[in-house]
C-alpha cells in the first residue's frame, strides 16, 4: 500500500505541486557513482539480532530524524519549515523573472522539493514518531506548508509563468519527453484548483477544494469509529467476544474470523448500522467533488480523476469492470455453493449464506482443502531469513544489494528501527531505506511505503538520493526465536519492498514524477509483481529454512499456500465496499479499480518476463529501464508497452486476472501422493 497523506506529494491540496507521481531522464552521464561505506554489515544477520539500542557515542553530535540537522528536537520542524518556506518565496521569485523554457520547470520542481522535503517527512513523523511532540510539531508543520501551497495555488503570476512556456508551440517542442510531461503535470495540478478561472469562479474552487479536505477528514474519521449497543440487547453468551463499556458494549470491527455464526451477525449488523452523520457527509463530498469537477472543465469528477491514468477515463474503467465481472460470474456461483456446502456442513440448522458468512466459511475450506495452518509456516519464514531471500532475489535480477548501516543518534525515531543502504553493483550508493518492522503502541496498524524524499538531478549534476519508510507491523523476536512471519506477512514484505525498488530506481530528473510519484493504477504494479516472486518456489527454496533445524520449506508447502489463494477467489473479487466504512473513498476516489488493474498488469509481466525463469537478468534489467527508471515521467501504457513488448487491451487485463484463479493440476497430484 502506498500511503498518500494530505500533503503527501503536495498534491491533495495543492493544484501546483501534485500527488505522489514518478519518472526518469537520461541521467547516467550526469550521476557519479557513489562509493562503498565499510561500515556496511549484511541484512540477513542484521535482522535476526536484537537491537542494540543507540551506540555509546560520547563525543558524537545528534544528528536529527533521517540525518536532517534541525530536527534533533521537535522544535526543529519550525526551523525547517521556516527555511523552507523563505526558499519558496525566492524561488516564486525565479519562476516569475525567468523567460520561459526548461529552466522553468526545474524551478517550478525545486520549487515543490523543498516543499516536499519538510511535508512528506512530516506527514511520517506526525503518525509514526512515539514522543507526542514531535507528532504535535510534525502537524503543524504539515498545516503551516499546506498554508502556502494554498497561497501558491491562487499566485496567478507563478500560473502565468508556467503558461507562457506551454503556449509557446516551438518551445513545447524543443522539450525532452519528461520535461514537456512535467510542465503538462504542474499545469493539470495548478488548474484543479480553477486557477484559470475568472476571480468569482477561482474564489468558488478555493473555496470547494478547503471544503473537500475538510469533509475527507470528517469521513476518514467516521470509517473507523465504533458502535455502541446496550447490553441487554445482546445475547449473554456472545457478550465476551466484544469490549464492554459500563452498560453497553462496543463493536469497533466485523469479527470476520469468528467461529460463532451470532457473533459475526451482531458485528456486521451494528458495526456497519447506518450512520445518517457519516451518510450526509459522503453525499456531500461527492457533490463537492461533482462541482468542483465541472467548474474547473470536466463533465464529472472520475473524468478528472483518470486523467493521466492507464485507464485514461471511466469509460473504459466501467468495461473492464463489467467484463471482469462476467468473466467470474460461473465462478463466482460455484464459490457460493462451495460456501453454502460447508455451512450445511457445519450449521444444518442453519445453512443460508448471509452477507457476514463467506470471509469466514471460504476461510474453513481453505484451511481444510488445502492444510495451511500459519504456525507450520512461520519456522520457515524468520525475518532475516526473508531479507536475506529479497537481498539474493534483488541482486540476482538487478544487480542490486541490501547492506545494514548503523545509524547515527538521533537519526531514528525507535531503536529497532533498522537503516538499508541499497547499493547498486556499478552505480554504486542507490539511496536509503528506514524499516520501522516491529509493532509498538500507538503505532498505525497498516503496511505502506513513505517517501521522505525524492530522488531528482540537481544542478552540481549531483543526484539527490531517494529516501523512504517501509512501515509493517511484526511481532518482536523472543528470547527463544527471532522474528517469525507468516505467509501473508512475508508476502506483505515483498510487496512493500517492490514500491521501495520503484523509488530507488526511479532515476529521474524531477522530483515532481521520482519513484511512486504516478499515476495509481499504475504505482502498485512494482509491489504486487513482488507478491508473484514471493509465491514461487524457486525463490522461496532460496530463504525459507527452519529457524533451528535449517531445514528448506518443502515444496509442496509452498503450492498448497499458493493454490489455497485461489479458494474462492471470483467471489471474493466480486465482494462491494460498505461505502461508510470505506475510508479508501478519500484516497482513491474513483480510482479503487488501480488494485485489479496493477494486478491485471503485474500477472502479465509476471507470465510474459519472468515465469520461466524469476531470476533472468536481462528481463530484470528491462524490468528496470523499461517500468521502474521512470516513475511518473513517462505516460503509463507507454511503460507498459514497453516491457510487455504489445499494447494490451482490456480483454488482456481481464483474462490476466482470470486466468490466475486457474487450479495447478500438479498441486493435486502431488497432494494425492
Amino acid at each position: 500500500m502506498l500511503c498518500v497523506g494530505r500533503l503527501g506529494g503536495l498534491g491533495a491540496r495543492a493544484a501546483a505541486l501534485p500527488p505522489r507521481r514518478a519518472g526518469r531522464g537520461s541521467l547516467e552521464a550526469g550521476i557519479r557513482a557513489r562509493r562503498v561505506s565499510t561500515s556496511w554489515s549484511p541484512v540477513g544477520a542484521a535482522f535476526n539480532v536484537k537491537p542494540q539500542g543507540s551506540r555509546l557515542d560520547l563525543f558524537g553530535e545528534r544528528r536529527g530524524l533521517f540525518g536532517v540537522p534541525e530536527l534533533s528536537a521537535p522544535e526543529g520542524f519550525h526551523i525547517a519549515q521556516e527555511k523552507a518556506l523563505r526558499k519558496t518565496e525566492l524561488l516564486v521569485d525565479r519562476a516569475c523573472s525567468t523567460p520561459p523554457g526548461p529552466q522553468t520547470v526545474l524551478i517550478f520542481d525545486e520549487l515543490s522539493d523543498s516543499l516536499c522535503r519538510v511535508a512528506d517527512l512530516a506527514d511520517f513523523v506526525k503518525i509514526a514518531h512515539p514522543e507526542p511532540a514531535f507528532r504535535e510539531a510534525a502537524e503543524e508543520a504539515c498545516r503551516s506548508i499546506g498554508t502556502m501551497v494554498e497561497k501558491l495555488n491562487t499566485n496567478v503570476d507563478l500560473y502565468q509563468s508556467l503558461q507562457k512556456l506551454l503556449a509557446d508551440k516551438k518551445l513545447v517542442d524543443s522539450l525532452d519527453p519528461e520535461t514537456r510531461r512535467v510542465a503538462e503535470l504542474f499545469m493539470f495540478d495548478f488548474e484543479i484548483s480553477g486557477i484559470h478561472l475568472d476571480k468569482e469562479k477561482r474564489k468558488r474552487a478555493v473555496d470547494l477544494n478547503v471544503k473537500i479536505l475538510d469533509l475527507s477528514s470528517t469521513f476518514l474519521m467516521g470509517t473507523n469509529f465504533p458502535n455502541k449497543i446496550e447490553k441487554h440487547l445482546l445475547p449473554e453468551h456472545i457478550r465476551r467476544n466484544f469490549t464492554s463499556a459500563g452498560d453497553h458494549i462496543i463493536i469497533d470491527g466485523l469479527h470476520a474470523e469468528s467461529p460463532d455464526d451470532l457473533v459475526r451477525e451482531a458485528a456486521y449488523k451494528i458495526f456497519l448500522y447506518p450512520n445518517a452523520g457519516q451518510l450526509k457527509c459522503l453525499e456531500e463530498l461527492l457533490s463537492s467533488r461533482d462541482l468542483l469537477a465541472k467548474l474547473v472543465g470536466y463533465s464529472t469528477f472520475s473524468h478528472r480523476a483518470l486523467q493521466g491514468t492507464i485507464a485514461k477515463n471511466p469509460e473504459t474503467v466501467m468495461q473492464f469492470l463489467e467484463k471482469l465481472s462476467d468473466k467470474l460470474s460461473e465462478r463466482t456461483l460455484k464459490d457460493f455453493e462451495m460456501i453454502r456446502g460447508m455451512k450445511m456442513k457445519l450449521n444444518p440448522q442453519n445453512s443460508e449464506v448471509m452477507p457476514w458468512d463467506p470471509p469466514y466459511y471460504s476461510g474453513v475450506i481453505r484451511a481444510e482443502r488445502y492444510n495451511i495452518e500459519p504456525s507450520l509456516y512461520c519456522p520457515f519464514f524468520s525475518l532475516g531469513a526473508c531479507m536475506e531471500g529479497l537481498n539474493i532475489l534483488l541482486n540476482r535480477l538487478l544487480g542490486i544489494s541490501l547492506y545494514a548501516e548503523q545509524p547515527a543518534k538521533g537519526e531514528v525515531w525507535s531503536e529497532d528501527v533498522r537503516k538499508l543502504a541499497v547499493v547498486h553493483e556499478s552505480e554504486g550508493l542507490l539511496g536509503y531505506i528506514y524499516c520501522d518492522f516491529f509493532q509498538r503502541a500507538d503505532k498505525p496498524h497498516q503496511d505502506c511505503h513513505f517517501t521522505i524524499r525524492g530522488g531528482r538531478l540537481k544542478e552540481d549534476g549531483d543526484y539527490q538520493l531517494p529516501v523512504v519508510v517501509l512501515m509493517l507491523n511484526l511481532p518482536r523476536s523472543s528470547r527463544s526465536s527471532p522474528t517469525l512471519l507468516t505467509p501473508s506477512m512475508m508476502e506483505n514484505l515483498f510487496h512493500e519492498m517492490g514500491h521501495a525498488m520503484h523509488s530507488m530506481l526511479g532515476r529521474t530528473r524531477y522530483q515532481h514524477v521520482t519513484g511512486t510519484r504516478c499515476p495509481t493504477d499504475f504505482a502498485e504494479v512494482p509491489s504486487i509483481l513482488m507478491e508473484y516472486f514471493a509465491n514461487d518456489y524457486r525463490v522461496v527454496n532460496q530463504f525459507a529454512r527452519h529457524y533451528q533445524t535449517g531445514q528448506p520449506l518443502p515444496k509442496n508447502m509452498v503450492s498448497r499456500l499458493c493454490e489455497s489463494k485461489k479458494v474462492c477467489a471470483a467471489a471474493d473479487m466480486q465482494l462491494q465496499a460498505w461505502q461508510l466504512r470505506f475510508s479508501h473513498l478519500v484516497g482513491y476516489g474513483a480510482r479503487y479499480y488501480s488494485y485489479l488493474m496493477s494486478r491485471a498488469v503485474a500477472s502479465m509481466v509476471w507470465k510474459e518476463c519472468f515465469l520461466q525463469d524469476p531470476f533472468n537478468r536481462a528481463a530484470g534489467e528491462r524490468y528496470r529501464r523499461e517500468m521502474l527508471a521512470h516513475g511518473g515521467g513517462r505516460e503509463p501504457m507507454l511503460m507498459v508497452e514497453g516491457m510487455l513488448q504489445k499494447c494490451p487491451s482490456v480483454d488482456d487485463f481481464v483474462s490476466a486476472l482470470v486466468s490466475d484463479l486457474d487450479l495447478d493440476f500438479e498441486t493435486f497430484l502431488m497432494d494425492s501422493e
